[in-house]
């Protein structure tokens, strides 16, 4: 039998016991990891180095050896990851709805867990965490695939996580990790129907799209972040430079960085050359429309494809608009519903923008970096979902249930 399919059966047997859990032993565990990981942060760091040496031997891009780098910071707020979800309300058995029906009947809806989660994911360790985390906490078993470049890292974080474990009631069979790191492994987990009931992506475009377009098990698809600030007419532009530099050079790596500024043209001839030097004064290249290189005629020329791309590194896009139609239709072309922003003090610009706007969060006059499970008070986030059916935006705990219906009744036949 192969690694993927006996992982998965023992995550299947395990959800049954998880499931039966209550909200203080999933609690309780919880903290006894997050202390774990603390007490483990040399053993978590050594084990990080060895991918980090092994990126830069392969020759990683500085954005994705950023996304891959743990340090004693990271692993702390990991932790803290898992101690704001166990402050978190525990959906499981919520009540939804109740129906009284004529005939005495009593339908009551309520949450539980989807069964056993999927994630396949790349070149970030903290997702490990995360998604344990989550998916413990909501009474759901994990089967993890993490990319190949974090392999020694995601290896101990989750032999530390089971060592904590074994000292809770939770079965640790319940989260397993899958380590063959050939893409055979990821193609068999897209066709374990009857023991994945779901599969969530996490990563480029080329992963999601490979699982979207394969899985025959249901799948939750998170999106790529091309993700888009636009300075309007009336932008206060204090407000608008500090919102579009820390858009993009706070974290450029993440997906909710921002890939492309748009710009008034009315702002433009007051600001865009002030905003550009800014950006150049923190590496940021620059690329933009014709209209832009009248101002910033250092800048390299954008294509169609440059403004398709999902960089997660120090470039940036700059195009001119003459509206906020234009804006709009812009990111409807080339923006992956996932964070778009409008920095105005038009109250009308911004909510047409926030109606207009097809997209899992939209801000007015916010950085796009707020789309995170643990900015939005959700502890952490399996995901930032840019589809529409079941969720959407970053996906906490309530993300991560389904419901069934408890009928109660006192003989009654259907006639």
């Amino acid at each position: 039998m192969s690694e993927v399919r006996n992982k998965a059966q023992l995550a299947k047997q395990a959800a049954f016991r998880l499931g039966r859990l209550s909200t203080e032993e999933k609690n309780q565990a919880l903290l006894i990891m997050a202390d774990a990981l603390i007490q483990r942060t040399a053993d978590i760091m050594e084990a990080n180095a060895e991918d980090l040496r092994r990126g830069k031997e392969l020759g990683t891009s500085a954005s994705l050896l950023d996304r891959l780098a743990l340090n004693e910071a990271r692993i702390e707020d990991i932790a803290e990851g898992l101690r704001q979800i166990v402050k978190l309300p525990d959906p499981i058995g919520d009540t939804l709805e109740t129906i009284d029906r004529p005939n005495g009947l009593n339908i009551v809806k309520k949450r539980v867990p989807l069964g056993v989660i999927g994630i396949i994911y790349e070149a970030r360790p903290n997702v490990t965490v995360d998604a344990a985390g989550l998916c413990l906490k909501t009474g759901n078993a994990v089967v993890l695939r993490g990319g190949s470049s974090a392999l020694s890292s995601n290896r101990k974080i989750i032999e530390v996580l089971h060592e904590a474990m074994e000292r809770t009631t939770l079965p640790k069979d319940a989260l397993q990790l899958i380590e063959d790191p050939n893409r055979s492994s990821v193609d068999e987990m897209l066709k374990l129907n009857g023991l994945l009931d779901v599969i969530i992506p996490r990563g480029g475009s080329s992963l999601i799209q490979n699982v979207v377009m394969n899985a025959t098990v249901p799948v939750i698809e998170t999106g790529a972040g091309i993700c888009h600030t636009y300075l309007d007419v009336s932008a206060a532009p204090d407000m608008a430079a500090a919102i579009s530099i820390n858009a993009k050079v706070q974290r450029p790596s993440v997906c909710n960085s921002m890939e492309t500024l748009l710009v008034h043209a009315d702002y433009a001839k007051s600001h865009l050359t002030g905003l550009a030097e800014a950006f150049r004064k923190r590496n940021v290249e620059l690329r933009g429309c014709q209209r832009t290189l009248d101002y910033v005629p250092w800048a390299a020329k954008a294509t169609s494809d440059d403004y398709a791309t999902e960089y997660n590194d120090y470039i940036l896009n700059l195009k001119i608009v003459d509206h906020l139609d234009e804006a709009i239709e812009h990111i409807s072309i080339y923006g992956t519903k996932h964070s778009e922003c409008i920095v105005t003090e038009n109250k009308d610009h911004a909510q047409r923008f926030l109606q207009e706007v097809d997209a899992a969060a939209v801000y007015h006059n916010a950085s796009t970096r707020f789309t995170d499970g643990f900015e939005f008070g959700f502890g952490a986030e399996i995901g930032i979902s840019t589809q529409k059916l079941h969720a959407r935006g970053p996906m906490g705990l309530p993300a991560l249930t389904s419901s069934k219906y408890v009928i109660i009744g006192s003989g009654q036949i259907r006639e």
